[in-house]
């Protein structure tokens, strides 16, 4: 073993104990240093070679293997190495949710400090394989290489279109076929890219910010509606045109195309127009019994089936009577709002984003859903007294922060609103767990529910019920 810590130094037969920090593998070596461990399983038996992270803290990379864990499977995916989209295919689906289980839990006790008087078991995902509906691929003249591709002298100049992998923005590993988003996503996919070959079209090139095709966002809802999105670096009408054309020729199936053009030096689609250029306007994806119509700026749900179960989660943490007076904070395109509304006697949904509370708006008419009522601002600015007096105080207060968790003036003003029963909603269990220490002025947590959303990866939602002590 290497005495100088600043250089990587190999940790010999290091025993991998569980796993930890979004999904990596841990374990203690002789000296009692802790080592991260990446596409590592619990119960391998490993020679690492470590480097220093920061502090005490070490990041290592397989260099041989002395004994392979039970828990260890074959990855499905020819990109696994590469692409780092679904970092624990190699560790079977049961320990995927044995390690979720206990993130929660580990997050709860060890940054909240409270008792949760009843915890769940995790709730599976049915689907393990293609279970989103939206995905973007980038398009790039840069092949993104392996060590020995390198090392044989191959050139990276490709027309590629795929993902990027972890820290390169300037090169795209050129996907064949991808398990994550529902079919017919890989014959669009590679469909696009043969055409844009075919036709000679010049793919992205980020480090010199020039070439054409950019970007494809594809949805795909569970009603069989597609959506196409070609993001472009140039407004060439002639260019747009002729691939678009060949593209709904081959593939009759699309119900909507846009194309958008981006000419800044970041990927994101979001601020840009989105114009239509053939099809419907939207497509329409149903969670329970609401239909929701989906544009190509809309935010929604990833994984809709296991959505549905989620939100039915909630609806049971409630216990809805039917007359209850119900908040919604982070509201998204009122999805819980919508979902819940049959249940009680009205919803009243908060979110910072005013193209999201459009749709909720437009969603609620469409479904005939009369009894809610949504606001556009941020919930810190808009959950005031005087808006808990104008709509009455929540029996139920529902809240689905982002990952940052929620605001430390929307934390203060749940504890002086008082709703009996608060149902929180993350994705994040240790900022759901920092939030638990402040409410636990005058909440205490009954239950919680995990539920596995992203199958092969370590992200997890959890969903927790607090009732005011008595």
């Amino acid at each position: 073993m290497g005495r100088n810590r600043r250089k990587p130094f190999l940790v010999e037969k290091l025993e991998i104990t569980e796993l930890v920090d979004k999904g990596k593998g841990f374990g203690k070596d002789e000296e009692g240093r802790a080592i991260f461990v990446d596409d590592a399983a619990p119960g391998d038996i490993v020679d690492v070679m470590a480097r220093r992270k920061k502090r005490s803290i070490f990041i290592g990379t397989v260099e041989k293997f002395h004994q392979r864990s039970a828990h260890r499977v074959e990855p499905f995916c020819a990109h696994f190495d590469l692409c780092g989209g679904c970092k624990l295919q190699h560790v079977s689906y049961e320990e995927q949710l044995a390690f979720k289980q206990k993130d929660v839990v580990n997050a709860i006790q060890r940054i909240g400090k409270v008792e949760v008087k009843e915890m769940l078991p995790i709730l599976p995902c049915k689907h393990q394989v293609y279970y989103r509906n939206k995905l973007e691929f980038s398009f790039s003249s840069k092949r993104w290489l392996t060590r020995e591709e390198i090392d044989s002298g191959i050139s990276n100049e490709a027309k590629v279109l795929g993902f990027h992998p972890g820290g390169a923005f300037d090169k795209v590993i050129d996907v064949e076929h991808c398990f994550l988003q529902y079919e017919p996503s890989n014959f669009i996919r590679n469909t696009v890219q043969e055409i844009a070959i075919e036709q000679g079209l010049a793919f992205f090139d980020a480090r010199e910010n020039v070439g054409f095709l950019r970007q494809l966002m594809l949805r795909i809802t569970t009603m069989g509606e597609i959506m196409l999105v070609l993001c472009v670096h140039k407004n060439d009408q002639e260019k747009i045109k002729g691939i678009l054309d060949e593209v709904i020729k081959r593939i009759p199936s699309l119900t909507s195309v846009y194309y958008c053009i981006n000419t800044k030096t970041n990927d994101f689609m979001y601020d840009l127009d989105m114009e239509l250029y053939h099809g419907q306007a939207y497509v329409e994806d149903r969670l329970g019994e609401v239909t929701f119509q989906i544009g190509p700026k809309s935010f929604f749900q990833t994984n809709t089936k296991q959505a549905e179960a989620l939100y039915q989660v909630i609806a049971d943490f409630a216990e809805f009577k039917g007359t209850e007076n119900v908040y919604d904070l982070y509201t998204g395109i009122g999805s819980i709002a919508l979902f819940i509304a049959k249940y009680c006697k009205q919803v009243v949904g908060i979110e910072e984003i005013e193209l999201a509370i459009k749709d909720a708006k437009e969603n609620a008419i469409r479904n005939n859903i009369p009894n809610t009522t949504f606001y556009a601002g941020d919930v810190k600015n808009i959950l005031t007294p005087a808006f808990a007096k104008k709509h009455g105080k929540p029996d139920i207060l529902i809240t689905d922060p982002p990952r940052s968790g929620m605001h430390p003036k929307v934390v203060k003003m749940l504890l002086e609103l008082e709703a009996p029963k608060l149902i929180y909603v993350s994705c994040k269990p240790s900022t759901q767990a920092r939030d638990f220490e402040v409410l636990s002025e005058k909440y205490e947590v009954v239950k919680c529910q995990p539920v596995d959303m992203f199958p092969h990866t370590h992200h997890i939602e959890n969903v927790a019920l607090l009732k005011l002590k008595k």
